[in-house]
């Protein structure tokens, strides 16, 4: 089907060009309806066509072989296009679609065919041509290891914070293992002491089940002020020190903690005997320790096991690029990560809805997304604030939005904040591209929004993502 010039002059890509071009255009391609869901173009299919949109909707998607469908956000523009747009470059262009383009909606698309269009451009625009050559091969060129060196360097913040944060229970771990082996030894040559003293085999069976019942009230007994911690160590490490138990003041917390009362010490002197009580009351002591250490160590591998489940989930590392996730668990592993690097006197909240369902989405690169918003406001804040994490959600969208209490952003650089290389942040601290990898992920590969309203001392930043998928092929 043919085309008047008149409807190709009010496409923007044409609307300069003088009647005699428009008609030679309208001459040398045709117009073809698609219905939505249809492929315009195909990725991968030999590139023959240049593809111009006269009205409906289009939608362009990147099939890639790791990361599943890229998709763009759709378009209804007149005069968007797709398909062999490099053809100009000859044989430096790729000989194939490098993308699909899907009509998402009844769509009328005016075909150039590739040839024509680079004879075109290159008869008609020569010098636009190189500009746009040498734009095209050095921007990709500078895009990609700006881009590489941006995700290293939040790598690296990210890599720093959960280094610190697992070297604490990490420490504590070795610290307790260490204690615990001069306990062990301990233990041995009382528990040999008692033998040698000839305590009865029953009372030393008294003895045991009175480390177990002890054991049984760790972490069971009610809250106690510190002031009445101390009294009861007082109190305790006094009888026991009248008893003639050697380092009671040291042992005495260790028993305190357990729930050991003088009540308690009263019943031991009765059952194991006067003579044995001493070295009967040492021996307990020092078993309670070694359970009390235990729970210690036992509490830091579950510290460590939970970071390694944080960085797995931050990172997706183990599982497929696209899946229905919960956003949640994304955010939650992501603020686990950045422990390490939050002052202490910033506040960090969440306000989850927790109604919210699953969303389709490259997870990794979700956090990608909350790793740049949450050090920027982190930046903005300085060394105090309040962070806010919230979720919502309405008919077909997640709401995530994430606020900081800093300075704001002033409304003269609002509109440029997600430009490529655009940054308030002095030299060294930023290439100014977190904003801008964030919209691409955001837009470009779930076909997302994200947006900033900010006033002084009140900054948001709102991520849309939709909660359905793409539009299957026809």
């Amino acid at each position: 089907m043919s085309i008047d010039i008149d409807e190709l002059r009010k496409l923007f890509l044409f609307e300069r060009l003088t009647d005699e071009q428009l008609t030679k255009l309208a001459n040398s391609g045709q117009v073809k309806t698609f219905e939505a869901g249809q492929d315009i173009v195909c990725q991968g299919e030999p590139a023959e066509c240049f593809a111009v949109l006269i009205e409906g909707e289009v939608q362009m998607l990147n099939e890639t072989v790791s990361a599943g469908t890229v998709a763009m956000p759709r378009a209804s523009q007149p005069g968007v296009y797709g398909g062999a747009t490099s053809a100009y470059l000859g044989d430096r262009a790729p000989q194939t679609y490098q993308h699909t383009l899907r009509a998402t909606a009844p769509s009328r698309v005016f075909l150039l065919p590739a040839k024509k269009f680079a004879y075109i451009v290159a008869e008609w625009f020569p010098m636009a041509m190189h500009l746009l050559d040498g734009l095209l091969s050095g921007g990709r060129m500078q895009r990609e290891i700006i881009d590489r060196r941006q995700r290293l360097t939040a790598l690296g913040t990210i890599t720093a914070g959960l280094t610190h944060e697992l070297n604490n229970p990490a420490a504590a771990a070795v610290r307790a293992v260490g204690e615990l082996r001069s306990l062990i030894k301990a233990t041995r040559l009382h528990l040999a002491q008692l033998a040698e003293d000839g305590i009865p085999p029953e009372k030393l069976r008294t003895l045991i089940e009175a480390q177990e019942a002890c054991m049984s009230k760790l972490g069971n007994l009610p809250p106690r002020s510190p002031l009445e911690i101390s009294d009861a160590e007082d109190e305790l490490g006094e009888a026991l020190d009248e008893l003639g138990v050697e380092d009671a003041w040291d042992l005495a917390p260790a028993l305190v903690n357990a729930g050991f009362s003088n009540k308690d010490l009263e019943k031991i002197r009765g059952k194991v005997g006067e003579e044995h009580a001493p070295a009967a009351l040492r021996w307990l002591a020092e078993a309670i320790e070694i359970s009390q250490m235990l729970s210690e160590v036992t509490e830091a591998t579950e510290r460590i096991t939970s970071l390694i489940r944080s960085a797995k989930q931050y990172s997706q590392m183990d599982r497929a690029p696209f899946q229905e996730l919960d956003v949640h668990d994304l955010l939650d592993s992501t603020v686990a990560i950045f422990r390490g690097k939050i002052p202490p006197g910033i506040t960090v909240v969440t306000d989850y809805d927790r109604t919210l369902p699953l969303i389709p989405c490259y997870g990794g690169e979700l956090n990608q997304v909350w790793t740049n918003l949450i050090h920027n406001a982190l930046d903005a804040m300085g060394e105090s604030g309040t962070l806010t994490i919230r979720t919502a959600h309405d008919e077909d969208e997640a709401i995530i939005e994430i606020g900081d209490t800093g300075p704001g952003v002033p409304d003269a650089i609002k509109d440029r904040i997600f430009e490529p290389f655009f940054t308030t942040k002095s030299v060294g601290q930023g290439t100014g591209l977190g904003l801008d990898i964030s919209y691409r992920i955001v837009a470009g590969r779930h076909g997302g929004e994200i947006k900033v309203r900010s006033v002084p001392g009140e900054t948001w930043f709102e991520v849309r993502l939709p909660l359905r998928e793409l539009i299957p092929a026809a």
